[in-house]
C-alpha cells in the first residue's frame, strides 16, 4: 500500500502546483510598478487693457480652484500668446496664498485660445497599482521558482499613496539652485546629537493597593 501513498501524494501536490495560473515572475521586481495618470483642467479668463487679468477675474479664478479642490501636488501653468507678466503675476498672486508657486511652461491644451483671453491650466496626477493585491499565485507549493503574484503590491502601494507629487515617479526632480549642506545634513544631526533615552536611567514604578 505504501506505492499507491506515493503516488496520491504526488499528485495532489501537482495539482496544487497546477492551481497556480497567474504569471510567473522568476525576478526581483514586482511585475506590479505604480502608473501614474494625469488630468488637465482648463479655464480661460479675460485679459485686462493693462495685460494683466480683467476686473472681476480673480474672484472667478479663485472661485474656480476651489471647485477643483486645489491642493499641493497640483501644477498651475498660465497659456498667455500674449506673453504679460503682469497675467502671470495675478495667478502667482492667489497660489502664494496657498503655498503653491506657479510652473514655468502650461501643457498643450484642446480648443483655441481666444485673443485677449489668459488660460490657466491645473495638472492633477494620480499614482495607483493596478491589479493589486494579486493572489492569482499561491505561495505554496511552487515549483516554479518565482515569487508570489501578490509580491510587492504592499511596498509599491504604499509608495503611489505617501508620494507627494506622483510625476515625481515618471522623471524625478531636477536640483534648481544652490544646495545648502545645512539642510541636507541636519536629519543626521538631529539623530546623532539625541541622547540615548537609557542615559536617564530606569523610571522608578510604584503601585498601590486598595484602588
Amino acid at each position: 500500500m505504501r506505492p499507491n501513498i506515493l503516488t496520491v501524494t504526488g499528485l495532489g501536490l501537482l495539482l496544487a502546483a497546477c492551481g497556480n495560473t497567474g504569471t510567473v515572475n522568476r525576478g526581483l521586481e514586482s511585475v506590479h510598478q505604480p502608473v501614474v495618470q494625469r488630468t488637465d483642467y482648463a479655464i480661460d479668463l479675460a485679459a485686462g487693457p493693462a495685460g494683466g487679468l480683467a476686473a472681476g477675474e480673480q474672484e472667478r479664478l479663485e472661485g474656480w480652484f476651489r471647485s477643483i479642490g486645489l491642493a499641493f501636488g497640483d501644477r498651475v501653468a498660465v497659456d498667455d500668446p500674449a506673453g504679460s507678466d503682469t497675467g502671470r503675476g495675478d495667478v502667482a498672486a492667489l497660489l502664494s496664498r496657498r503655498g503653491m508657486a506657479l510652473s514655468a511652461a502650461a501643457p498643450v491644451t484642446a480648443g483655441t485660445l481666444v485673443p485677449g483671453s489668459v488660460r490657466v491650466v491645473v495638472s492633477r496626477a494620480t499614482a495607483s497599482v493596478p491589479g493589486c493585491p494579486d493572489w492569482s499565485r499561491r505561495a505554496s507549493p511552487d515549483f516554479a521558482g518565482s515569487t508570489m503574484s501578490n509580491y510587492g503590491c504592499a511596498t509599491n502601494s504604499a509608495l503611489a499613496a505617501m508620494v507627494a507629487d506622483p510625476q515625481d515617479l515618471v522623471a524625478g526632480r531636477d536640483v534648481t539652485g544652490p544646495v545648502d549642506p545645512a539642510s541636507s545634513s541636519k536629519a543626521i544631526r538631529v539623530y546623532r546629537d539625541r541622547q540615548p533615552t537609557g542615559v536617564q536611567g530606569l523610571k522608578n514604578e510604584a503601585t498601590r493597593g486598595g484602588q
